[in-house]
């Protein structure tokens, strides 16, 4: 039995007569602000409503000029960027989508018309994950002409790294060769990147209304207060975090460990947040009060004194500890110290990258003030400093084990140089200074090219040494909640068999029921010879590569800089032997599986 539908006899055959009167007396007493704003909000909901279908164009329409934002992001912080940006841009007027570059066709970009690039760069001046694929096209012959292309780029980076902001560089450069057109220049943000992202955006958006809308005659579109056109957003992100409480900190390496490695647990009860397999969670933490009253001491600056951080009045004391980075070092503060100090060893130091970047390596901010101690302005060094940045951390738990909890998997960073003890910023506040019941404020840092695949029933194999291992134990959760059929199997490596097992009790039940099929051990100091997680690819080659024929999917987790480098040069090798192909044909085939989501990686 079926009801019947009111005959849609309105404008262009959409509405019925009864909905078209009741629009008309809805609109009626509105002016022509508040008929504006109601577009706006009406846009937004025909945008963010589920299965809604958008009414086709009438007969002879003009497409509406929009505007493309692309981005590259391996830790989130890009794709955080781009979303807000999408609202901003939204708001002003503009029609916006936010596309992945992994899921952007490259030979589309001849189909743009303004765009907008927002990518940060991984490693060693290298595209993020899901940038690659597009990095390389417009680098390519196959590359279009953008002769009627606009765009602006926005990197992200660490002005630590040699090549800042390099993949930023690249698609510049790239678009403009391909006859592309820049709004404006190129910007380059460093680690602390809101007050940098927020000036350039602030740039952009009323050239890029001007551009978009030169001509047409569309009604402004306004965002809706409190209302996001692009769907409900998480209540708690970076900028506004959760209070949550530390439930436990226990150390699951031996005792005579040359690790010290901390289980995590973290309550989120009440907080309504939902995370997945392969998310981290971004911590923020408070600097070490011992080194903030060293580094005042070395100073001569009275901690009670007060500055400006931002917006913010607070006293130097509560600024070095809760808002300024110290225990990571920057090529901006030797550039500062140094002019504020008329320093010219560090003056000099700071023309010499190569020599810089192993002078910061090695030093905290704490030890090269002790190194050029002098006389200096509370104010002044605060405006040498730049902002605490939240470290991310693999999540080690599913909810579907843990409910309202999530765990980490976090290895302290502790060591004597230049005659004082050390700690690594974060690692050492959850590890060491904060205590069980206290809080601290965390996010969940969405990771999609990090996940488990979507059958249950396909075999997956993890690669992950160290604390690499913790989203490992996360998936392992969530396929004994699925019930899940296909095999497992993991490569684990650490130094001692007898103190470095991370979850030892844990890897042996699941072998013991079955859920883990195959895990194969590499404990580097059991023997004479070192053996790493690559060594044990290579041992079990023709397995691994009779998994990956059958549709497996590939995981890396752990550093970047060697690990996964070592551990894929043995999977191309692997694929080179056991496939019967070039070592040109081998990339290919990996590339091949990155490209479907079967080879991810969460590395750092």
């Amino acid at each position: 039995m079926s009801s019947k539908q009111p005959q849609a006899s309105g404008p262009a055959g959409i509405l019925s007569d009864a909905q078209w009167h009741n629009l008309q007396q809805a609109v009626a007493p509105l002016n022509p602000s508040q008929l504006t704003w109601v577009s706006g909000y009406l846009a937004g909901l025909a945008q963010s409503s589920p299965g809604m279908m958008a009414a086709a164009p009438a007969a002879g329409a003009v497409a509406e000029a929009k505007l493309t934002i692309l981005y590259g992001s391996q830790t989130g912080n890009a794709k955080g960027v781009a979303e807000e940006y999408k609202a901003q841009a939204e708001s002003a007027g503009m029609t916006v989508s936010v596309v992945n570059m992994a899921d952007f066709k490259g030979k589309k970009l001849k189909d743009e018309t303004h765009l907008v690039v927002i990518v940060s760069t991984h490693g060693e001046g290298d595209p993020p994950d899901d940038a690659i694929e597009l990095h390389e096209f417009v680098g390519s012959k196959k590359a279009p002409k953008l002769d009627g292309l606009k765009y602006a780029v926005l990197g992200l980076g660490d002005s630590s790294y040699e090549f800042f902001c390099q993949t930023a560089k690249d698609f510049d450069q790239r678009l403009a060769a391909l006859g592309g057109t820049p709004l404006l220049d190129r910007v380059e943000c460093d680690v602390d990147y809101d007050s940098d992202v927020s000036a350039w955006s602030e740039k952009l958006t009323p050239l890029l209304k001007d551009e978009l809308q030169n001509g047409q005659q569309n009604a402004e579109v306004v965002a809706m207060p409190g209302v996001s056109l692009t769907g409900a957003a998480a209540n708690y992100t970076k900028k506004n975090p959760f209070s949550a409480t530390l439930l436990e900190s226990q150390k699951i390496t031996g005792r005579d460990s040359v690790k010290d490695i901390r289980h995590i647990e973290v309550s989120l009860e009440d907080s309504g947040i939902q995370y997945q397999p392969g998310d981290a969670l971004g911590v923020w933490f408070s600097n070490d009060p011992l080194m903030v009253d060293r580094l005042l001491e070395l100073l001569a600056l009275d901690g009670s004194q007060a500055v400006n951080v931002g917006d913010d009045s607070l006293s130097l004391r509560d600024a070095l500890r809760n808002k300024l980075e110290l225990t990571q070092s920057y090529p901006s503060f030797i550039k500062h110290y140094a002019e504020i100090t008329q320093n010219t060893a560090l003056s000099q130091l700071a023309e010499d990258r190569p020599a810089l970047r192993e002078y910061l390596a090695e030093r905290q901010i704490v030890d090269i003030v002790a190194e050029h101690s002098a006389k200096i302005d509370a104010q002044a060094l605060v405006d040498s400093l730049r902002g605490i940045t939240p470290r991310l951390y693999s999540i080690a738990s599913s909810q579907a084990e843990v409910e309202d909890e999530v765990h980490l998997t976090v290895a302290l960073v502790e060591y004597d140089a230049f005659g004082q003890p050390h700690q690594g910023g974060a690692s050492g506040f959850l590890c060491k200074r904060l205590e069980e019941g206290a809080e601290l404020n965390v996010f969940v840092e969405k990771n999609d090219n990090f996940r488990l695949p979507e059958d249950p029933n396909t075999p997956i194999i993890m690669v992950g040494p160290g604390t690499g291992i913790a989203p490992f134990r996360a998936f392992m959760q969530e396929r004994e909640a699925q019930e899940a059929e296909g095999k497992n199997w993991l490569f684990f490596g650490n130094p001692n068999f007898t103190q470095d097992f991370l979850y030892q009790v844990e890897w042996q039940r699941w072998v013991k029921d079955g859920l883990l099929n195959k895990i194969s051990l590499a404990f580097s100091r059991d023997q004479q010879e070192k053996i790493y997680v690559q060594h044990r690819l290579l041992e079990q080659a023709e397995e691994v590569y009779q998994w990956l024929q059958q549709g497996a999917h590939l995981y890396v987790c752990g550093d970047a800089n060697r690990m996964a480098k070592d551990v894929h040069d043995a999977l191309v090798s692997i694929v080179e032997q056991q496939g019967q192909m070039t070592r040109e044909q081998a990339t290919e085939y990996l590339t091949d599986l990155r490209k479907a989501k079967r080879y991810q990686k969460d590395v750092y």
